[in-house]
């Protein structure tokens, strides 16, 4: 069956491959088959969550035809606050009605 394991290492910087693995192989078998985790040896499997598809799956999920398996970072800043900097950065303050 083929699938694909994409990992982003960095912002704007993604890293896709292509496998051709047996019929009942895992998410794990997969992820260990890509070698983005020896390439990337700062990041341990510990402290990346796996998903399908983006929807959050366990290391033993059985794979299907056609699967994208992706490798997930923890996230640096929650995504709440990231906006409200941004907004703060921008200058902006909500207008009031007069």
């Amino acid at each position: 069956m083929q699938v694909e394991v994409v990992f982003s290492p960095a912002p704007r910087q993604v890293e896709c491959v292509a496998l051709e693995l047996p019929a009942g192989a895992t998410l794990r078998d997969a992820v260990e088959a890509s070698g983005l985790l020896a390439k990337h040896p700062h990041f341990s499997p510990q402290s990346l969550s796996f998903s399908v598809w983006g929807r959050p799956q366990p290391a033993e999920h059985p794979l299907r035809e056609g699967d994208r398996i992706e490798l997930c970072r923890a996230l640096q800043v929650d995504p709440k606050e990231a906006r409200r900097l941004r907004y703060k950065g921008q200058g902006g303050e909500k207008k009031r009605r007069g």
